[in-house]
């Protein structure tokens, strides 16, 4: 036995172990970032060299089977890169498809509610009501999706909310935009509890990079904290009624967090389950027995998230959007 032949296959198989885990992996991500071509080519590149000078030399051995075997592994890999490419793109289209269906509806929303102003009255437009002034130490909340279509004022007085609160909800609202929409839309405020329901629009970045996801995440409650030290916070997971894996992982991850910055963590797994009325009714006799305790934010999100998985579910095509 070529004792030098020997370690030059212990050498291969060292080099090679490493790459049917990434291929694993970049599978399962279903996305082509933080892979690259380049240093794909530049493996595959190196491995034909090596084939090339195994051949020229007459060295046709196990040694030269490893080399196919290593070279094989990094094409599969170079496939499986280019799969992910296409899903980029499909997700691409998809989400500029989305975002237009979206503006054509609020164009469209917008147009309507001009040609009603037009038909009002001039009694309507002399006697017109001035605008609530939103007041602080209330509570937020903060979503995006469907979020934003629940009318949390009527809500909380059909369930005596002792309290004011606010839909500060956007479309467009993701964990990497948080932080700043917060300090700029919510901060002025001055909230003293707040429901965070994100995560629609992060599907991408907990695949490609879960931590920079946490990192985001972790500095918008950072940013509540410095508003108001005492702040209650619940974080609202994203429904999951078919069972991704991917939304299975960012609720982990929302969960993991919740409890390291010390937040209420809510599952809209258990929306089904909740009952309202029940709520209104301890809510009920509260008011009228003159106690003046603030409701629970689990329990405030029962109440808005029941109102919306009963009202705006078969709306949205989903069980609950998130």
């Amino acid at each position: 036995m070529n004792v030098a032949h020997v370690l030059e296959a212990l050498m291969l198989v060292c080099f090679g172990f490493s790459w049917p885990l990434n291929v694993r992996k970049a599978y399962k991500a279903r996305t082509a970032k933080g892979m690259s071509l380049s240093f794909i080519i530049l493996i595959i590149t190196g491995y034909v060299a090596g084939i090339m000078a195994k051949v020229m030399n007459g060295q046709f051995n196990y040694v030269l089977a490893v080399y196919f075997l290593n070279l094989a592994i990094v094409m599969s890999n170079l496939l499986v890169y280019f799969r992910n490419k296409n899903l980029d793109a499909k997700a691409t289209k998809t989400a500029i498809k989305n975002t237009v269906h979206v503006m054509e509806i609020s164009n469209n929303v917008e147009k309507e509610e001009t040609m009603y102003n037009y038909t009002n009255s001039l009694d309507e437009y002399i006697n017109r009501k001035p605008l609530a002034v939103e007041k602080k130490n209330g509570v937020i909340l903060m979503g995006c999706g469907i979020d934003k279509l629940i009318p949390v004022a009527e809500l909380a007085g059909e369930y005596n909310f002792n309290f004011e609160i606010y839909n500060k909800s956007d479309l467009n609202l993701s964990c990497a935009n948080a932080a700043t929409y917060f300090a700029k839309t919510v901060a002025p405020l001055a909230p003293e509890g707040i429901l965070i329901h994100l995560g629609e629009n992060d599907i991408n970045m907990i695949r490609s990079n879960p931590s920079a996801f946490d990192s985001c995440y972790i500095n918008l409650l950072q940013s509540i904290r410095e508003c108001n030290k005492a702040c209650r916070i619940a974080l609202v997971s994203v429904d999951n009624p078919n069972g991704d894996k991917t939304i299975e992982l960012l609720n982990g991850h929302i969960k993991a967090i919740a409890a390291s910055e010390k937040a209420s963590f809510v599952s809209l797994a258990n929306s089904k389950l909740w009952h309202p009325e029940s709520i209104k009714a301890a809510s009920s006799f509260a008011y009228s027995m003159g106690l003046n305790v603030r409701k629970p934010l689990n329990d405030v999100a029962e109440i808005l998230y029941s109102w919306a998985y009963h009202n705006l579910g078969g709306k949205t095509g989903k069980e609950l959007a998130g």
